[in-house]
């Protein structure tokens, strides 16, 4: 499929098409953050505009110690995207290599990531993800990296199942035969054709990571404050009851939560129609 045909048809969806511009407007204002107010989201205060509603001063309105809601979401945006891509990224490299690997070699490599993988999802993610965060300690790089090996047996299953299919394939044993090492075969050859799901994959999952990074931090474990982050910004109003009084400190961190994980959600979709012969049909 030439590169050209996979963007059209990527792009032929009305959901594609919508995700795109949902993630490149939660990119850019999350870079452009800084320039939007010269504003330290952490310790610029003002106590006199306490709990402001959203007004033009503050579109967003005010916190319970004066800071710009506006400016925290901006800043927590990047923060929440930057735990989601990382995690995602350490999630698809690890979960990849031990699935493609399992696979290709079966064997006891085979059977030793197969347990590994049955261990990690025998846990609900989220409550391995805290249990790996309470060993580490709080913070916004343990939170990542707690994220990144939840998503891991995820990869390594669809790594192998896709490694399976490919292994016995008419190029794989033409390359066998002119004598190729099994490490070319394995990443010259098979690597390439197990991209497209795990592409998909890694692209739903940036939404998921999103998530469980927002939960971390409701729960005290992500970014520590005064930084700001999404999920500890909602954690904070909440805890101090103002939910009722004052809701915009808690309905804009969520309402960019939800667009950061619609937008992966559609680009994901997208994705898949778009890497899917079958969806031929339906175009």
């Amino acid at each position: 499929m030439s590169r050209n045909s996979l963007l059209t048809r990527f792009f032929l969806s009305l959901s594609s098409r919508l995700g795109v511009v949902l993630a490149g407007a939660v990119v850019v204002v999350s870079l452009v953050a800084p320039l939007v107010r010269p504003y330290n989201p952490s310790v610029d205060v003002h106590f006199a505009i306490r709990l402001r509603p959203p007004s033009a001063a503050h579109p967003f309105g005010t916190d319970s110690l004066g800071r710009d809601v506006l400016v925290r979401v901006l800043y927590g945006l990047r923060a929440s995207l930057s735990m989601g891509v990382v995690a995602v990224a350490i999630g698809l490299t690890l979960g990849a290599l031990l699935g493609l690997s399992a696979g290709f070699f079966r064997a006891w490599v085979e059977t030793t990531v197969g347990w590994f993988s049955d261990t990690l999802l025998s846990f609900p993610t989220i409550l391995l993800a805290i249990v790996i965060v309470s060993i580490s300690g709080p913070g916004l790089v343990h939170a990542m990296i707690a994220v990144g090996i939840v998503q891991i047996p995820v990869y390594a299953r669809l790594g192998r199942s896709t490694v399976l299919s490919l292994r016995e394939r008419e190029f794989v044993q033409a390359a066998r035969s002119l004598g190729a090492r099994s490490g070319r075969v394995l990443f010259r050859h098979i690597l390439p054709s197990s991209l497209p799901p795990l592409i998909v994959q890694a692209t739903l999952s940036i939404g998921i990571a999103t998530l469980e990074a927002a939960g971390l931090g409701f729960l005290g474990l992500g970014a520590q404050p005064p930084a700001p982050e999404l999920g500890a910004m909602i954690s904070g109003a909440f805890k101090e009851g103002y939910a009722l009084t004052a809701p915009w400190t808690m309905i804009f961190p969520g309402a960019f939560i939800v667009v950061v994980v619609l937008a992966a959600n559609l680009i994901g979709d997208g994705l898949r129609d778009a890497l899917d012969p079958r969806s031929l049909a339906r175009h």
